[in-house]
């Protein structure tokens, strides 16, 4: 088919539809040809262009007649000498690394790989055409009636998170119509936004949804990578999850998905893996930037280029210290906050990201760049804190403008309530914020995103049911997954008919689910914890996209009740800026007086033994002790509302106890001198939010289990 070429603009990367044509500009600075090949929708290929122009290492050209909808790929020419770290072969099609939109999947039996599988020589270069064995890009519209949606902006202290995965979620559910069950239509639907408001979360943060592919090694098990941690398009919304096709209608989907969480108030947070590719080492496919010009995109040892530097485990890392590598992630961030209008991202092991040379830098060009963009500088900015490079766990070291992923959280909350001993401190750390972490940088408690469970690991229900992993359905015989969980059983592995086992294990996912609500910082809550969804002991459901995964529908009475304290947990955080504070306690007195005379002294937040008695230095370093009370100051906010009017809150006394039998507590004397009243007690299973209107001075508080008590100075009885 003859088409006409016009010169074209080197800017925008990718493909730009406009009225006559496409633009289509691809970057690469050592390969010596480009040309983009047109495809039919049943995979015929139609006719290649040789893109002529190239400025500042850009080909590029305009495409008379080209339509979005159009499935195209690149062919990039120029030298083969892996030991140089050059990988250039025109046999292989490349996805434009700036699709919108990605079609088709990875024929693992296919010449999908640049080098010779046959010979095993990863230095002999294939000479056969993978065309037919590649997904392939589509020109995209990207013109979409918003209805005047704007960024929600909800403040990230006051904000709970909710960790789904957007297939899971949706795939079970008897209300949503099956062909829209496991896609971005299944989680607009209104029965899914509707379960999403009553439980009163305020963001959900997606598990990858940037377009990836199915791990070879998977699919010869007849699996598929469910998670989404191997990206192919920094662009592209993943085609799977749409119930329109893969030939562009995802996008337009993914945008009505935003469209409806948005107008029902729950922001979108992006799990972001920028960290590395699915193009794995040397050994690994060819199916994007690795063809489009190896040397920038990846690092690579420095005196054996041929092999790439591995800081995340999956065989190679993205080159961030390239401007250009750089300038995608930008462009990719601000295209998703801008047309697709999401709300924050995550960045999976955002270690790597800050590596220079090879140690991780807060002065790192990707942080410098991020904090002077307009447009980021809005958005919420959450890091996994760690990879698994040396030096690679950063905890607590981010800068200013970003939040966590509190590591230190997770394990200090299941340590302690599993009893081990020596754990007052860090838990009293954990429940105010971890200031340890983060007051001395200038940042606040908001930078703590707690979490007791994540998608990766035991779900909340598994956590107080297995003392081991069972992951033998991932085919690995049971080798894959952490073996450190910090997990207890109560007594039996697994499911059980012991009432009292269950009954104990209800409490104890009550008494993690009340502490994350309760504890200052941001709660993230796993999705299907709040109804004890399990994965049957598998702490590594990376390639479950089965039931053992997906979100059950079908509850029954326990499940039920854990649902709705999870509800009632969430309404009472969010009510009460007490708990949720967006300053660190100061540990000051408050002198409060009254006719020129000193009433009392009281303080913002105080720490008190079961007698009564403030926590001593020598009490904090206890081994044993396992009972503890937290007092909470609700006059001592230090924060005002729109109206600049100081805010004052009820006071709260939080008593826990992580022993085994029960604790008697003296009650001290509440900073309005009001009377305590009982609002949650975790012993109590059918009823934990029964309201006891006043206690006396002495309240005993059941083994594993915790109490918290208002003084109702400001919301009254």
């Amino acid at each position: 088919m003859s088409r006409t070429l016009l010169p074209g603009k080197p800017y925008p990367l990718g493909a730009t539809p406009s009225r006559r044509g496409t633009n289509f500009a691809l970057y690469s600075d050592a390969a010596t040809r480009v040309d983009v090949c047109f495809f039919d929708p049943d995979g015929t290929q139609t006719d290649c262009i040789t893109l002529r122009e190239k400025t500042a290492h850009v080909f590029h050209g305009f495409v008379n007649g080209i339509k979005p909808g159009q499935i195209y790929g690149f062919r990039v020419d120029g030298p083969w000498d892996p030991h140089q770290g050059l990988r250039f072969n025109f046999h292989k099609l490349m996805v434009d690394p700036y699709a919108k939109a990605i079609c088709g999947d990875v024929n693992w039996k296919g010449p999908v790989f640049g080098y010779d599988v046959k010979s095993g020589d990863t230095n002999r270069m294939s000479e056969e055409n993978d065309a037919d064995s590649v997904p392939k890009s589509v020109v995209v519209d990207g013109t979409f009636d918003w209805d005047g949606d704007q960024p929600l902006d909800i403040p990230l202290a006051d904000s709970v998170i909710y960790e789904m995965h957007v297939r899971g979620f949706s795939m079970r559910n008897p209300s949503v119509p099956e062909e829209l069950r496991g896609t971005y239509a299944g989680l607009a639907h209104e029965s899914s936004v509707d379960y999403l408001q009553r439980l009163g979360v305020t963001a959900v943060e997606l598990l990858p949804i940037h377009h990836f592919v199915d791990d070879g090694f998977l699919v010869d098990k007849g699996m598929r990578n469910y998670w989404g941690y191997n990206t192919l398009g920094f662009f592209a919304p993943m085609s799977r999850y749409s119930s329109s096709g893969d030939q562009g209608g995802q996008v337009r989907e993914f945008k009505e998905m935003v469209k409806a969480l948005h107008a029902a108030g729950i922001e979108v947070i992006l799990d972001v893996v920028y960290n590395h590719t699915c193009e794995g080492n040397h050994q690994g496919p060819m199916l994007s930037w690795k063809g489009v010009c190896n040397t920038t995109y990846y690092r690579l040892v420095e005196n054996d280029p041929q092999f790439y530097m591995d800081y995340t485990g999956t065989g190679n890392t993205l080159n961030v210290r390239n401007p250009q590598v750089l300038k995608m992630i930008m462009d990719s961030l601000r295209y998703w906050r801008t047309e697709m209008h999401v709300d924050g991202f995550r960045f999976d092991l955002a270690s790597t990201l800050a590596r220079e040379l090879h140690a991780v830098s807060r002065l790192s060009s990707f942080f410098d760049t991020i904090h002077q963009d307009p447009v980021l500088e809005q958005v919420k900015l959450i890091a996994e804190p760690w990879d698994v490079g040396d030096g690679g766990y950063q905890v607590g070291n981010f800068p200013v403008l970003w939040a966590e992923w509190n590591g230190k959280y997770r394990d200090t909350v299941r340590r302690f309530w599993k009893g081990d001993g020596s754990m007052l401190s860090d838990f009293a750390y954990r429940l105010t914020g971890s200031s340890d972490l983060y007051q001395f940088d200038g940042r606040k408690p908001y930078a703590s995103i707690n979490f007791i469970t994540a998608h990766d690991g035991f779900t909340l229900a598994d956590l107080v049911s297995y003392n081991n992993k069972h992951n033998e359905a991932n085919g690995e015989n049971n080798r894959d997954g952490s073996d450190s969980n910090d997990s207890w059983n109560m007594g039996a592995e697994g499911p059980t008919e012991d009432e009292q086992i269950n009954r104990l294990r209800e409490r104890q996912m009550r008494n993690f689910l009340t502490t994350l609500m309760l504890s200052q910082g941001v709660p993230m809550l796993t999705g299907g914890d709040e109804v004890a969804r399990s994965q049957m002991g598998n702490n590594n459901g990376f390639c479950q996209d089965t039931e053992l995964s997906w979100f059950d529908w079908d509850l029954d009475e326990p499940r039920k009740r854990l649902r709705e304290f999870t509800r009632k947990l969430i309404r009472l955080r969010l009510d009460h800026p007490n708990l949720h504070r967006r300053k660190f306690f100061q540990d000051r007195e408050i002198r409060k007086r009254g006719n020129g005379a000193l009433v009392r002294v009281i303080k913002d937040v105080a720490w008190f033994n079961p007698d009564g008695n403030e926590v001593s230095d020598e009490d904090w370093n206890s081994c044993w002790a396992r009972a503890i009370s937290l007092m909470l100051n609700g006059r001592t906010l230090q924060v005002t509302n729109e109206d600049g009017d100081w805010l004052i809150d009820d006071s709260f006394l939080l008593l826990v106890n992580a022993a085994d039998q029960g604790v008697e507590f003296t009650l001290p004397e509440s900073p309005s001198g009001n009377a305590w009243h009982q609002i949650i007690d975790t012993e109590n299973i059918e009823d934990p939010f029964v309201d006891v209107l006043e206690v006396e001075d002495k309240l005993i508080v059941g083994g594993r289990a915790l109490k918290l008590l208002s003084d109702r100075s400001v919301t009254g009885m």
